[in-house]
């Protein structure tokens, strides 16, 4: 196999007094590292492996970005798939129950043992795509993980009185209207 500079001079690409200097001064600057005994310092060679770090460095963080996607991805997947394989009914939907959903009161008409379920705090509701869907408490703690913006509505199921608490025997009804 023909040197890189032989076949440069097949071609014409360079001539015989070109080859014949690049030769001399490379044996020149070897003559000088060994009496010297100092290494020349290639500044092509350093350039091309600081610019292979850096491409390096870009893959690396590319790769970091893509598995972030790929990630969240995975995560709006799985939630998707709770939330549809674990959806309750509404019920027949002749009451209104009210919730706060960011700024905004919305209204969802669910039947009058849903919203029993919804004030005890065994159903919650889950905003998802613009629907809402109402899943068991359990799924919307698993939810609530891995996404708690999610999860909208959450009551407490356990309503312990407080022993000094002075409106203690003045009870609000779970079925007062507003």
């Amino acid at each position: 196999m023909a040197s890189l500079q032989e076949q440069f001079l097949k071609t014409g690409l360079v001539g015989k007094s070109k080859a014949k200097q690049a030769n001399h001064d490379k044996s020149n600057q070897e003559k000088i590292e060994r009496r010297t005994g100092t290494q020349s310092v290639d500044e092509s060679r350093l350039a091309a492996l600081e610019t292979q770090r850096k491409n390096a460095e870009r893959a690396r963080e590319l790769n970091a970005q893509r598995d972030a996607a790929a990630t969240q991805k995975a995560i709006e997947a799985q939630i998707a798939q709770m939330v549809q394989k674990n959806r309750q009914s509404k019920g027949a939907g002749d009451i209104a129950y009210n919730f706060t959903h960011g700024n905004k009161i919305e209204r969802l008409y669910v039947s009058a043992s849903v919203r029993a379920h919804l004030t005890a705090g065994h159903l919650v509701i889950v905003c998802q795509g613009g629907t809402t869907e109402l899943v068991p408490k359990i799924i919307a703690d698993k939810i609530a993980e891995r996404c708690a913006s999610l999860v909208i509505r959450v009551n407490k199921a356990s309503a312990e009185i407080d022993a000094d608490d002075p409106y203690a025997a003045f009870q609000i009804p779970d079925d007062l209207m507003w």
